[in-house]
């Protein structure tokens, strides 16, 4: 049961989820280099990992060999803050996700009231001190999306370039509907393309298709590049491991359009 309504508030921190119910579009890939190239403009940054694989720290170097607590422990209340989230970067904070929020996510879908907010209840009273949290959502749709849903005011949603993302998007904003409804401050604001390739003919029919139906909220597209993977895998953001590379040219022009600042590293 959805316990209540959210009237728009506060516009700092600006509260943004990474998410798309289709796997394999490059969420995590956009939420580490979003919030790392935020920091590098001199935000400061909360990165949010919501997913139970915990692909978030080892993308940002943190060995998930090595226990801490992370957002499972931080809504369970076994851990305060200053244990749970961590510095990873300059201006760059993490609240890891792992194993252990598949407990959490059971003990959410079992409460009939309230269940909605656990995670808007944990981070409100922390989220001050930042400029941005960026939450990293799981493929599919399950209780702690709608917690994150509950929790932020900005939805992004990274699309690679096929026909069956370009539908995931239409069904899962068919969803964001629902929880509009009760989150008043909930809006989409960001379709970004990734896995461009322009000597694909599929890539630029369906980057036409998303401009010609959602407009204004399209993003320049991230261009397919080996270095994001790359960048991933050896646990740095793309502007650390090649800073060069037409990806971190992308996705330097994604944080310009999230702050709609156009002269940042100009």
């Amino acid at each position: 049961m959805l316990a209540m309504h959210i009237e728009k508030g506060q516009t700092r921190p600006r509260r943004i989820g990474v998410s798309l119910s289709k796997g394999g579009v490059g969420k995590s890939t956009t939420a580490v280099n979003l919030a790392g190239g935020l920091a590098l403009a001199g935000f400061k940054v909360l990165l949010v990992d919501t997913d139970t694989q915990g692909h978030i720290s080892n993308m940002l170097g943190v060995p998930l060999a090595v226990p801490r607590p992370g957002l499972s422990e931080l809504i369970t209340k076994d851990s305060g803050p200053e244990e749970a989230i961590f510095q990873v970067r300059e201006n760059l904070s993490l609240l890891a996700g792992g194993k252990s929020l598949a407990a959490v996510k059971r003990l959410l879908g079992r409460q009939d009231f309230g269940g909605e907010m656990v995670l808007s209840d944990a981070l409100i009273k922390i989220d001050k001190k930042y400029d941005f949290v960026i939450v990293d959502t799981s493929p599919g749709w399950d209780a702690l999306t709608v917690n994150v849903l509950f929790y932020i005011n900005e939805i992004l949603c990274p699309v690679s370039l096929e026909h069956l993302a370009m539908h995931s998007l239409g069904e899962y904003l068919k969803s964001i509907t629902a929880i509009q409804k009760y989150n008043h401050a909930l809006s989409f604001k960001y379709v970004v393309p990734t896995l461009f390739d322009k000597s694909r003919k599929n890539s630029m029919e369906i980057l036409k298709g998303l401009h010609k139906i959602y407009g204004k909220n399209v993003c320049g597209p991230i261009r397919f590049c080996e270095s994001v993977a790359e960048a991933s895998y050896s646990g740095k953001t793309i502007f650390e491991f090649a800073p060069g590379a037409p990806g971190a040219d992308d996705y330097r022009g994604l944080v310009r359009k999230v702050t709609g600042d156009d002269t940042l590293f100009r």
